[in-house]
């Protein structure tokens, strides 16, 4: 499956800064220096103004500048191509029209022509990620032109392991990525960029618990470290 990802247009989907860290940064950094993939990040949230009771933009403008830098940072350490930043309001995509959001997935598409996304498990407890997702699989339906062969999902730490264990909507990885030592520090450096989402440990979106979080799967499929995912669609052309 690794080997099918070769010299292809991947894009990357998320609905906030750091999402596109915490779930595959390990894997974009192995398969840039080693498969010649071209990369495109879609970043669809400003990502900060949630953390007061009510969403007031001009007061968090000094902070959301630093988020944007913050996101060049994170950009150099993985080594990934091109980026962009929307600004959809942050755990607020459920008050947008889906409609809007599947609108700016069809542009970037058009502009990028990707073969490949990656994007957020669509059962995250976190909403702007499962709309995030639903956004994606709109966009993406299998019609005749369609050039997005292939979807992926990814687990984002502090969203997809704190769904209920009740809930059906669990993450199932289905397609393991084994990343070295030096993916990992790049994913963890490009991490630590991010000024207001690193946290200290036991969180899970600290450099130990990312580590951990490689380690787990790695012994899951025999390696070192690996990162998760669950193949949504894939279509052989």
């Amino acid at each position: 499956m690794l080997e099918s990802l070769r010299n292809k247009r991947i894009m990357v989907v998320v609905a906030h800064p750091d999402d596109e860290l915490l779930g595959l940064g390990g894997t974009m950094n192995r398969l840039i220096l080693e498969f010649n993939i071209t990369t495109h990040v879609v970043i669809l949230g400003e990502g900060i103004t949630s953390r007061s009771e009510e969403r007031h933009s001009k007061n968090w403008e000094k902070e959301l500048k630093i988020h944007k830098e913050n996101i060049k940072n994170a950009q150099m350490a993985i080594g990934y191509h091109s980026v962009i930043a929307y600004d959809f309001p942050d755990n607020r995509f459920d008050t947008v029209a889906l409609l809007d959001i599947i609108k700016v997935v069809e542009k970037e598409k058009r502009g990028f022509s990707p073969e490949i996304i990656f994007t957020h498990h669509g059962g995250d407890v976190n909403i702007d990620h499962q709309r995030t997702f639903e956004a994606v699989v709109t966009s993406c339906r299998p019609m005749e032109h369609e050039k997005v062969n292939t979807i992926i999902t990814f687990e984002t730490p502090s969203g997809t392991e704190w769904r209920v264990n009740s809930d059906p909507r669990h993450f199932f990885p289905n397609f393991f990525v084994s990343i070295s030592r030096e993916n990992l520090n790049a994913k963890i450096k490009a991490m630590e960029s991010y000024e207001f989402e690193s946290r200290p440990f036991p969180h899970p979106r600290s450099p130990k618990a990312l580590e951990i979080l490689a380690q787990r799967w790695g012994i899951a499929v025999g390696k070192n470290y690996a990162e998760a995912f669950q193949i949504v669609r894939t279509i052989n052309i």
